[in-house]
Order: structure tokens, then C-alpha cells, then sequence
């Protein structure tokens, strides 16, 4: 099984996406005027992702985010990750779904565009226990949306499983510089705060006086804080708009 870019269109938008690691690697959508641009950060072609390690597009798994020190214990049994973000274990370890051959389980571009893809991860795959079968389906159910369904089934053991999409995005195109004048609101009034090593400290904070609060909508640069050379990310789930 290679590496390939699969491409589903409805007429108005279309998305570009290979099985390596069931990545989006463009979205083409119009802004107000009609107008097309590509709101999605990310390569060309294929062979890019393939020796990149900044998740652009991806799914990760089996685990997104950090597990401290790379260890967990789960039915009184310890297992230990590999290190691939020191001192933790990140987005699955060091070859993670991000960085896999999905099988392409089904491919529809005609009236209902739709790609299925299936990964299964064996027992023991970057210390995870149990065999964990995954499927990933993207469509376009309508002219404004792209759709993505995950489903995660273990097969013979319990085990940990938080899977996620990692688009960067720029819904003005992302040509066309930063995004501190992008619209966001976020229904969630808390968040949980993080030590020096990215791992949640237990507290659940308000976001009420933070910068983090955009329980009403308001541009990013008026609470984001950003210094030259340094890339400041999000993980937002955002409303399609139109750009004008």
C-alpha cells in the first residue's frame, strides 16, 4: 500500500486528502464574494508529510495530546510510551496514526463525496495495550460543510483512546497572513491549566478574565498575547464564515 491524495468535491468546495495518516491537506471554499482560497495549512503533495513532524492535517492517535512522562496505569497494570516530546509522550508516541498507511475502506466522489479510511493498531503498538480498530470518514454533506466521523473500537483489551483532528487553519486562505482578526467564540466557560511541561496541574479554571475567554465572539488579537518569533497555537473548533 503507497502513499496517494484522494480528492472529494460537491460542486462548491473540495478537500484534498491522502491515507498517509487520513490527512486534509487543502480545502478549497469561497469567501462572500466567491472567491476561492485554501484555508488549510499544508503541502502539495504527499511526500512532505511523509518526513514533517508538525501534525499538519492529521488524525492523531491513539492518544492526542501529552501523557506525562510517557506512563500510565489502567486495570493495575503499568505501561511506559516511547518518549517522542520529552519528558512525555505526545499524540501517540513516535509512530502514531499521524504517521501510518490508512486503507482507503471506500471512496465516493459523486453525489455524496465521502472517504472512509480504516487503521488497525495492534496490541502493544507504541506500548498501548490491546488491538484497537479505527475508522475515519470525511464528507461533504452540503455545500458549507466538510464532515469528519471517527470511531474507535478495542477488540481484546481495555485501553486509552482520545483521537483528534489537527487542521491548522486560516479561513481567510492561508496565504494571506495571520489570523488576528478572525471571529472565534468557544462555548466553555473553563479551561484546564497546564504546568511547565504542557500536562494539566487538576485545577478547572474560569475563563472569566482570562485570555482565554470567548464565550462571546471577539477577534483573536484581542486576547491573544504574541511575541516575535514565537508561534502561539489554539486547538478551536470554529463556525464556517464567509470572508469578505
Amino acid at each position: 500500500m503507497a502513499a496517494e491524495l484522494y480528492e472529494l468535491s460537491n460542486g462548491t468546495i473540495t478537500v484534498k486528502i491522502t491515507n498517509f495518516g487520513a490527512t486534509v491537506t487543502s480545502l478549497l471554499v469561497p469567501d462572500a464574494n466567491g472567491n476561492l482560497a485554501d484555508v488549510v495549512l499544508g503541502f502539495d503533495t504527499v511526500e512532505p508529510y511523509q518526513v514533517q513532524g508538525r501534525y499538519f492535517g492529521c488524525i492523531v492517535g491513539r492518544v492526542a495530546n501529552r501523557i506525562k512522562e510517557g506512563k500510565f496505569t489502567l486495570n493495575g497494570l503499568d505501561y511506559s510510551l516511547h518518549i517522542n516530546n520529552p519528558p512525555n509522550s505526545l499524540h501517540g508516541g513516535k509512530i502514531g496514526f499521524d504517521k501510518v498507511l490508512w486503507e482507503v475502506a471506500e471512496y465516493n466522489n459523486d453525489e455524496f463525496p465521502s472517504i472512509t479510511f480504516k487503521y488497525h493498531s495492534k496490541d502493544g503498538e507504541e506500548g498501548y495495550p490491546g488491538d484497537l480498530s479505527v475508522i475515519a470518514k470525511y464528507s461533504l454533506p452540503s455545500g458549507t460543510s466538510l464532515k469528519l466521523e471517527m470511531e474507535a473500537v478495542p477488540t481484546n483489551k481495555v485501553t486509552p483512546v482520545s483521537l483528534a483532528q489537527h487542521t491548522y487553519w486560516n479561513l481567510a486562505g492561508h496565504n494571506s497572513g495571520h489570523i488576528l482578526d478572525h471571529s472565534i467564540q468557544i462555548w466553555a466557560s473553563h479551561v484546564t491549566p497546564v504546568d511547565e511541561n504542557l500536562i494539566p496541574t487538576g485545577e478547572i479554571m474560569p475563563v472569566t478574565g482570562t485570555p482565554f475567554d470567548f464565550t462571546s465572539e471577539r477577534k483573536t488579537a484581542e486576547s491573544m498575547k504574541f511575541q516575535l518569533g514565537t508561534i502561539t497555537t489554539m486547538c478551536l473548533t470554529v463556525e464556517k464564515r464567509d470572508v469578505a
